[in-house]
C-alpha cells in the first residue's frame, strides 16, 4: 500500500468546522498536520448556522471575523425569544472583542477555517475517505484512506483525530465507548428564503413546537421548524413542505406571513433527529472533536460553538502531549458541555410549558456565560492581524 512518505504529528479526519479549526491551531503551533475530508471544498452541510458568543470570541482571537464580514455575513446584534405572543428581545452586549454574532453558511465558515489551516502549513486532501486505522498493539499509529482516484494510502501519525461527525468512522474503528446518551431528539425541517426582512435571531415557541429565522449570507434567512418525533411522523414525513408551512403558521403567523411574501431558494431539508451523546474523547493514539465526540440536539443551535471551543481545548492537549493533558481535555469538554446538554435535552422533550421553557433558557444562558468565562480565563490563542 502506498505511503505518504511523511510522518505527521496529527492526521485529522474531517475538514468541517471542528477539524479545520483543530488543524489550523495545531499548524500555527508548528505541528505537521494532514487534514482529510471525503467531501469537496466549500460544500454545504446540515447546520443551524448560528454562532453564539463563545464561537465569535474564538474567531475574533484567530483573526477570522474580517473574513466572515468580507463574505457578506450579516452582523447580528440582537436575539428575540417569542414565548407565544410575548417577546423578549436581548441586545448583544459588546465586549471581549465581540460586538455582534454571526450565522454564516457552512460553505463560508468551513472554507474560511480550511483556508486558515492551509495558510498555517497544514496539508489538505479533499475527496479522501478513511477506511481504516493503522495500529501497533492497542495504539493507533496512522490512517488508511482511499483518494479520489481510488488509490489506497497509508498516513503515519502520532495522533489520529476524528472530526468526522456523529457517525464518526474514527470513533467506530478506535472503539470509542459511548459514555452517555440523551433521552430525547427533535425533528427539524429548514429552508432558505430571501425577503424575510427580520433582523437578529428570532426563536418562536408554543407548547409542542419551535420555529425560528436566522439571517445568513446572500440576503437569505434560514427558517426552521422543530418538533417532537410524533409530530414529524404525522405532519412532516411524506409532505414536508405542506407540513412545514402548517407548523410555521401555527407557531408564528407573523413569521409565516413574512416567509410567504419572500422567495424560497431551493428545497427544504428535513432532519429526522438523533439523540445526543458523549463518547470517550481520547485513547492511545486517537482523539475525537466536534460532533464525533459530543453531540446534542440542534434545537438550541450551539453545535458550532461547541466545535470551535473543543478544537482549542484539544489543540492545547495535543501540544502538551501527555496523558494528563488529554484527560484534562475530556474533563473540560464534559464540564462545559453537561449543563448545555441537560438543558437542551429537557427542551427537546417538549414536556414544558412556556414558563418552564424560560427557566430552561436561563439555564442555557448561564452555561454559555460559564463557557465564555472559561475561554477568557484560559487566554486562548492571541488575536491575529485582520486578513
Amino acid at each position: 500500500m502506498p505511503s505518504s512518505g511523511r510522518h505527521y504529528d496529527a492526521v485529522i479526519v474531517g475538514a468541517r468546522c471542528a477539524g479545520a479549526a483543530t488543524a489550523m491551531l495545531l499548524a500555527r503551533k508548528g505541528l505537521r498536520v494532514l487534514l482529510l475530508d471525503r467531501g469537496t471544498y466549500g460544500s454545504e452541510t446540515l447546520s443551524t448556522h448560528a454562532l453564539m458568543r463563545g464561537a465569535v470570541l474564538q474567531l475574533a482571537r484567530w483573526g477570522l471575523v474580517p473574513r466572515l464580514l468580507a463574505a457578506g455575513t450579516p452582523p447580528i446584534r440582537s436575539t428575540s425569544f417569542h414565548y407565544g405572543a410575548d417577546e423578549l428581545r436581548i441586545a448583544v452586549k459588546p465586549g471581549d472583542g465581540v460586538d455582534a454574532l454571526f450565522a454564516p453558511r457552512r460553505s463560508v465558515l468551513d472554507a474560511i477555517l480550511v483556508d486558515a489551516a492551509v495558510e498555517a502549513g497544514a496539508e489538505l486532501r479533499h475527496g479522501e475517505t478513511v477506511l481504516g486505522l493503522v495500529q501497533e498493539g492497542a495504539r493507533v499509529t496512522g490512517a488508511i484512506s482511499l483518494d479520489a482516484q481510488g488509490r489506497r494510502r497509508e498516513s503515519s501519525a502520532d495522533l489520529v483525530i476524528g472530526a468526522d461527525g456523529v457517525g464518526s468512522t474514527v470513533a467506530r474503528l478506535a472503539g470509542a465507548p459511548m459514555l452517555r446518551e440523551a433521552r430525547h431528539a427533535t425533528a427539524t425541517a429548514f429552508g432558505y428564503w430571501s425577503g424575510v426582512g427580520t433582523e437578529g435571531y428570532h426563536w418562536h415557541y408554543v407548547p409542542g413546537a419551535g420555529v425560528g429565522a436566522i439571517p445568513t449570507n446572500a440576503g437569505l434567512h434560514c427558517v426552521f421548524v422543530s418538533v417532537p418525533p410524533e409530530t414529524y411522523r404525522t405532519t412532516l414525513r411524506g409532505a414536508p413542505m405542506a407540513g412545514f408551512e402548517a407548523l410555521l403558521r401555527a407557531v408564528s403567523p407573523a413569521l409565516a406571513e413574512r416567509v410567504g411574501h419572500g422567495s424560497r431558494a431551493g428545497a427544504i431539508s428535513v432532519f429526522a433527529g438523533r439523540r445526543g451523546f458523549f463518547r470517550r474523547p481520547a485513547g492511545p493514539g486517537w482523539a475525537l472533536v466536534g460532533d464525533a465526540g459530543y453531540f446534542k440536539d440542534p434545537l438550541t443551535a450551539h453545535g458550532i460553538t461547541d466545535a470551535l471551543r473543543d478544537a482549542e481545548l484539544l489543540a492545547d492537549a495535543v501540544t502538551a502531549g501527555t496523558e494528563a493533558a488529554f484527560a484534562a481535555y475530556g474533563a473540560a469538554r464534559d464540564a462545559l458541555s453537561m449543563p448545555l446538554f441537560e438543558a437542551t435535552d429537557a427542551i427537546a422533550s417538549f414536556e414544558w410549558d412556556l414558563a418552564t421553557l424560560q427557566d430552561l433558557h436561563k439555564a442555557l444562558n448561564q452555561a454559555m456565560k460559564q463557557e465564555v468565562a472559561h475561554m477568557l480565563a484560559g487566554g486562548g490563542a492571541p488575536v491575529q492581524e485582520a486578513a
